[in-house]
């Protein structure tokens, strides 16, 4: 029999807005509705293979017909979100392209479209699918109509799954319903009567005619109930009634699922910027790639090797991928590498092969250490680590295809080669595990054959040239080029010395401190079961909120939704049961244990006896380098585990120390720089103390008189500002009211005028440019600055305020870090840089060279560029990083 699927749309819609993040594409607008819908019908149409489809919307003016009935019909639902509704009309639009029919009657609902469809389709010998979570549509099933919840793992209700999930048959729920209501439609039902009361009730009397015929078999109180509430059951059995006499088309032709538009579908999907998508589509433009003559050559002669050498010595520019043994920058060992040297043309030299290893590596040696020759690499720091473990250092490290798409598209989370290719060429590239498979049966890239290492290295290699073609125009058109070769690219040799280096941790230490904090952790936990007075597992935020809410009965601070036991919500609970504190020392303390304590040991590397991390360029939206395997930036401080965490990090070396040299306040000198405040530029040109003459401003007292507490305060607003915190998110920090938290902030702008003006020109720019820009004008879009949703508009305008400052730190840190890194190597020290964390630069320095660097390092940092206000470092030496 031919399958039909009636899919619900708007339920698709809505489902997807609110379980997919906020997505929009680079026009801003909002997209995870659409993405979502997509994503489901694609699935739906692979799962079953229908012949027929068709996607279901409301009408314009769709209530009008029940509210007729009964004003209150759905006049509980909040208005639908501003950004969801466009979303509707993409997705009739992504229908049309896509082969999909669809479907809008005028002033009639989904519901009643899907289940005029649906009777029509049955007369029609067709099996019937209504994809849909909504139980209203339960009403249809018979033996050819079924329900389909794909969000349910593609759960197909015929008449026996809905009796065993409704405990009612199909012809049964109008009579359920009516009994029940909807609190989704807003329809009544009867006044304290559930599903219980409804299914034993419609057991025993089978329709809602016959209960009502039937009431002196009730007990009284069931009784008074029903004749009260009996206009009310009818109602509400009319109002869930569905209309099956909708005009709809009744040719099958126009159901049937049709060939897609594919160019248009690829316009569209590049529109959305739906990457993802791309991938499954057979472009035109990917047809023509696979078309294409390339010459990928495999040289695997010392007589062709030497003619490679030969012709690539003439070039000035090469791009260059590596292929390893792993992933690890330390370890991992050289496979072959891959060079090109124009579009569509690449050279792939196996080190397995029949040259043997050293021969290539020395005759490759002097090629790769020509100053004069530009290396180009998709993540160059990775193939200039692997070949340093060779003893190959790579001179002219001249552009890296990912820092170029991470500075043009820096909101974009995926800059890997596989997913810019797919954006850029239509191309969906050899997968690596389709060389080395995935899971416990993956293979080391050494043992996979040298002709298919060859062409998957080529396509690389050969797509990495291709793409800095396109991204070199692409940074010259946006004004990147001082963020990319003067920022960007001369850090990429500084950060991989110092992932090289590495930082010694005593292994010991954390031993001792792994058995002290597993010891406090079991008293906790005694001291929870006590207080529970059962054992449970503390880690189940199920079983924990039913120990909370169910067995000692505590309220829930918010009055709706789920019972959580997230932080914040046990935070509010504090007080209300001696467990709460328990819980939240328990929660710390395990934290700090599996992520510290016990995890970093584990990273020590055998042969240096150090941690090695990696730095990630491109992985912050604001130019902040972040920190993986493991996070080096997130060691803790304030607590005191934490800071005996950071005893547990100290120089391997008996006479050396560290030495921290930290920016002070840089963020808010940024503001004076930009705001051109005069009261905040001249209290850090005169060395004040910023927080406490904020507050002697605010608080209208003199400097002497200002309180800790003030301070605290002034502190609280003058950090607040720069991430465009709220009265009500003052007021939460420094325990105030939002009122008096509104007055403390306007009172703020009135002694600094400069700064909310400042703050308010910020927020314009990027209404107007749709992009935030740093000193050295690296750029952020942010689209979402005009959205209609009041939450994700003001997230934006955080942004817009935020981004220049943190953006302008984050330059101004590389900046100083190239120019410290360039000294140390001028007069050949032997300390070095070995963490950054966001302001703070951390060195492991020999005693006799403390001085030199103290000197060397301030002078750097302070200088390096040049504000309306003295920039200040603070230098602090010490025997591990606790001390500093």
């Amino acid at each position: 029999m031919e399958k039909i699927f009636i899919i619900d749309a708007v339920n698709y819609l809505f489902r997807s807005y609110y379980a997919i993040g906020p997505m929009t594409n680079n026009k801003g607008k909002s997209t995870s509705a659409l993405y979502g819908f997509i994503r489901s019908v694609k699935k739906l149409i692979n799962d079953f293979s229908p012949k027929y489809v068709v996607a279901v919307f409301d009408g314009p003016d769709n209530k009008q017909e029940r509210q007729k009935m009964y004003s209150e019909y759905k006049m509980n639902r909040k208005k639908a979100p501003d950004d969801l509704y466009p979303q509707f009309e993409m997705a009739m639009e992504f229908c049309e392209i896509a082969g999909i029919a669809s479907l809008m009657v005028e002033k009639v609902e989904a519901d009643d479209t899907m289940a005029s469809i649906a009777i029509w389709a049955d007369i029609s010998n067709l099996e019937t699918f209504i994809c849909t979570s909504d139980k209203d549509l339960m009403q249809m099933v018979k033996s050819n109509v079924f329900v389909l919840n794909a969000h349910k793992e593609n759960m197909i209700f015929d008449k026996d799954k809905v009796e065993e999930k409704y405990g009612v048959l199909p012809t049964q729920m109008l009579d359920y319903l009516a009994i029940v209501g909807d609190k989704s439609d807003n329809i009544p039902g009867v006044e304290g009567f559930g599903p219980k009361t409804a299914i034993s009730l419609l057991k025993e009397f089978n329709t809602l005619d016959n209960l009502f015929q039937n009431l002196e078999n009730l007990t009284d109180k069931k009784k008074q109930v029903l004749l009260q509430e009996k206009e009310k059951a009818y109602l509400s059995k009319k109002l869930a009634t569905l209309n099956l006499e909708v005009e709809i088309p009744k040719e099958k032709d126009f159901y049937l699922l049709k060939e897609p538009k594919v160019e248009k579908l690829d316009e569209f999907y590049k529109e959305m910027n739906f990457i993802s998508l791309l991938k499954d589509l057979p472009t035109a433009q990917s047809i023509a790639l696979e078309k294409e003559t390339l010459d990928y050559q495999l040289i695997d002669n010392e007589k062709a090797l030497d003619q490679l050498i030969e012709k690539l010595e003439l070039e000035k520019q090469i791009a260059i991928d590596t292929e390893t043994t792993g992933l690890d920058h330390l370890s991992s060992r050289l496979v072959g590498i891959g060079f090109s040297i124009k579009s569509k043309q690449a050279f792939y030299i196996p080190l397995n092969g029949s040259i043997g290893s050293k021969t290539i590596l020395a005759k490759l040696k002097p090629l790769l250490e020509n100053e004069n020759i530009s290396y180009i690499a998709h993540n160059i720091k990775y193939d200039y680590h692997i070949l340093l473990n060779h003893g190959i250092d790579i001179k002219n490290l001249a552009f890296d295809t990912i820092l170029a798409s991470y500075l043009i598209n820096p909101q974009n989370r995926r800059h890997n080669l596989d997913a810019i290719v797919l954006e850029k060429f239509g191309k969906t590239k050899i997968p690596i595990k389709d060389l080395i498979g995935s899971g416990k049966k993956q293979i080391s890239m050494s043992d996979v054959p040298i002709d298919k290492i060859a062409t998957y290295c080529s396509e690389d290699v050969d797509y990495t040239f291709r793409l800095k073609e396109i991204f070199e125009k692409e940074i010259f058109n946006k004004n990147l080029e001082y963020v990319l070769y003067d920022i960007e690219m001369p850090l990429i040799k500084i950060l991989a010395k110092m992932e090289r280096n590495g930082i010694f941790v005593n292994k010991e230490k954390l031993l001792e401190m792994s058995k002290e904090l597993t010891y406090q952790l079991d008293l906790i936990e005694g001291e929870v079961f006590s207080e529970a007075g059962k054992t449970f597992n503390i880690n189940s935020p199920k079983q924990l909120a039913e120990i909370l809410y169910v067995d000692l009965a505590l309220s829930p601070p918010r009055k709706k939704g789920s019972f959580s036991t997230s932080a914040d919500i046990l935070e509010k609970l504090k007080g209300k049961s001696p467990i709460i504190n328990h819980i939240l020392k328990y929660r710390e303390l395990n934290k700090l244990l599996s992520t510290y304590v016990d995890a970093i040991p584990k990273q020590i590397n055998p042969i240096t006896q150090r941690v090695h991390t990696t730095f990630l360029q491109s992985g912050t939206a604001t130019g902040r380098l972040a920190s993986k395997d493991p996070n080096l930036q997130n060691i803790p401080i304030r607590s005191e585990i934490g800071k005996k965490i950071r005893e547990g990090f100290e120089p391997q070396n008996k006479n050396w120390f560290y030495l921290a040299a930290d920016y002070s306040q840089i963020e808010l000198r940024f503001l004076a720089h930009f705001s051109e405040e005069p009261v905040l530029i001249n209290a850090f040109i005169n060395g004040e103390d910023i927080h406490k003459s904020t507050a002697a401003l605010v608080y209208g007292v003199p400097l002497e008189e200002v309180t800790s507490k003030m301070r605290s305060n002034a502190k609280a607003v003058n950090f607040g500002i720069i991430y465009g915190q709220s009265a009500f998110g003052l007021s939460e920090q420094i325990d105030i009211t939002p009122k008096e938290a509104k007055v403390f902030i306007d009172t703020y702008f009135l002694k600094y005028p400069k700064i909310a003006e400042y703050l308010e020109s910020s927020k314009q720019k990027v209404r107007t440019n749709k992009i935030a820009v740093t000193i050295m004008n690296r750029q952020r879009p942010i689209y979402e600055i005009d959205n209609k949703n009041p939450f994700i508009r003001a997230a934006a305008e955080r942004l817009a305020i935020n981004t220049p400052l943190q953006g302008s730190n984050a330059d101004l840190i590389k900046l100083a870090m190239i120019a410290i890194d360039e000294e140390i190597t001028k007069k050949s020290l032997s300390g070095y840089m070995i963490l950054q964390i966001h302001d703070e630069l951390l060195f492991e320095v020999p005693e006799n060279e403390i001085e030199i660097f103290k000197k060397l390092v301030k002078d750097k940092m302070e200088n390096v560029f040049k504000l309306k206000v003295p920039l200040t470092v603070d230098i602090e030496i010490g025997k591990n990083l606790a001390e500093c």
